[in-house]
């Protein structure tokens, strides 16, 4: 099975069910980076006509779980020890998607470090930026 297959079995199997209504799928999946796709839909824009900072987050630290998965070739448990996340602007309700780009940027024993852009899908070549996240897991 390659490698986005596996990816995408491990978002539909390990994943809680409010991360699942975030509709992620897999676009592009290698050793060192994972890049998620969130559709816009209603489940994720609050009433002030933008996407909600808790989905974005979702999508970031559901990334960073996609990338030390691939990174380790298999699924191992894991659990999030800091979510960094800057809002730089932000994403219409209006837009079509959100491209999450998580790379990893080291693994040891224990430890995985990342770093999340989350781009707007909205024409331009890789999107306007919107939001940046670091984080860090650790490996169980």
């Amino acid at each position: 099975m390659e490698l986005v297959q596996r990816l995408e079995a491990v978002l539909a199997q390990v994943t809680a069910p409010l991360v699942q209504q975030l509709g992620l799928s897999v676009a592009a999946a290698d050793a060192q980076q994972v890049t998620l796709r969130m559709p816009v839909t209603p489940v994720v824009v609050h009433g002030g006509g933008v996407v909600c900072g808790q989905a974005l987050m979702a999508a970031a630290d559901t990334a960073m779980i996609l990338a030390v998965t691939a990174n380790l070739g298999e699924f191992r448990p894991m659990t999030t020890v800091q979510l960094q996340t800057s809002f730089l602007k932000p994403v219409p309700g209006t837009a079509t998607e959100v491209l999450v780009v998580c790379t990893l940027l080291r693994r040891g024993k224990s430890l995985a470090f990342g770093d999340i852009q989350l781009r707007v899908s909205d024409g331009t070549p890789d999107g306007t930026l919107a939001a940046h996240a670091t984080t860090t897991y650790a490996l169980l």
